[in-house]
């Protein structure tokens, strides 16, 4: 892969609403421009379509509604991703949702940057990766990272606040819902999502992943697992996510009638690996912007998480102890570990 030729001095923001990548992050970008952040990768093969399952089934008969918890099952044994349609996010809350998303970034970088827009907890915007020490650890990217609780508290922003409580709603009890087909599926009838992954614990990321001078060299989003149970995504039309499929990378082909599910490294912990946390990744775009929307399915921090069934390949752990793990991983290594820190 050919590196772009670019200039730092003369790659300006034309929007004062631009994350400085390329000033921040200079001496990252000139250290890494002689060798490509993708050698020794796995080619990307052609676009993939992720399987397609009608939830409207979910409601029929007996037949119709063990068909389509069987092809959920399936995708997330075998490959960990699919994408639901009949989910009952309607078309205008999706349009709305990605409407006022795109408003909210276009907001100043300083007032994004300081967090004065919206009355959110401190460290709730992100973009970069101030840990990263070379391109493969770096993400060109923003998001709003958001504690559901907090979302009805939005001020200033009640455009944004509408549509996105009207999208919250719908996919908290969808989560709940395949969470439950899931664990159904292997015989661990419970209750135990009812009362472990609450709106108190779950939260939104709203991401856009600018431009980039460098693309394909710097990552949207770096390669890596989800840390939650379930990850509900909405994203726009351009196209960029990408996963691991037969040990190789794969396109992810959009979809605009369907959410993106993925399965987490909580749900492959608990199903003791029967259910697959997959590695995945978002390019970047040389000309376009790209917009998504994750739901992100989480306990409480203080929730165990141990096998439902024996022997379990993972220890017991609680969410908190997890995540911190992994963040003292990022800091120190730069990338994520993950699961292997919690094996039996």
């Amino acid at each position: 892969i050919v590196v772009h030729a670019f200039s730092f001095s003369s790659f300006k923001s034309m929007d004062s609403s631009e994350p400085p990548f390329l000033k921040t992050y200079s001496t990252l970008f000139e250290n890494s421009t002689q060798k490509s952040v993708h050698e020794n990768r796995p080619l990307v093969a052609a676009d993939y379509e992720l399987p397609l399952i009608d939830l409207s089934r979910l409601s029929l008969g007996d037949a119709d509604r063990r068909q389509c918890e069987k092809e959920i099952a399936d995708a997330a044994s075998q490959l960990g991703f699919f994408q639901v349609v009949n989910h009952g996010v309607s078309p205008d809350v999706l349009a709305r949702t990605h409407h006022e998303q795109v408003d909210l970034f276009r907001q100043p970088f300083s007032e994004k940057a300081d967090e004065k827009l919206m009355s959110l907890p401190v460290g709730c915007y992100r973009w970069g990766n101030p840990n990263a020490t070379s391109l493969m650890q770096f993400s060109w990217s923003e998001a709003f990272h958001i504690p559901l609780s907090n979302i009805s508290g939005l001020r200033d922003f009640d455009t944004i606040r509408s549509p996105t409580e009207e999208f919250v709603e719908v996919v908290s009890d969808l989560a709940q819902r395949i969470a439950e087909v899931l664990a159904d599926n292997l015989g661990c009838k419970s209750d135990f999502f009812a009362e472990n992954c609450l709106p108190s614990s779950c939260y939104l990321r709203m991401n856009r992943y600018p431009p980039c001078p460098v693309a394909p060299e710097a990552y949207g989003l770096v390669p890596h697992t989800d840390s939650d149970f379930l990850t509900i995504l909405y994203q726009d039309q351009l196209g960029g996510l990408q996963l691991v499929k037969d040990g190789s990378w794969v396109s992810v082909k959009p979809n605009p009638d369907a959410l993106v599910v993925n399965i987490g490294d909580l749900f492959e912990a608990w199903s003791n690996g029967f259910y697959k946390s997959i590695e995945h990744r978002v390019m970047t775009n040389h000309k376009f912007e790209r917009f998504s929307v994750a739901y992100f399915f989480c306990p409480s921090y203080d929730t165990v998480i141990q096998g439902c069934c024996e022997p379990s390949f993972y220890r017991e752990f609680s969410f908190e102890e997890y995540r911190e793990q992994v963040q003292q991983d990022v800091e120190s290594t730069g990338s994520k570990v993950g699961l292997p820190r919690f094996l039996a």
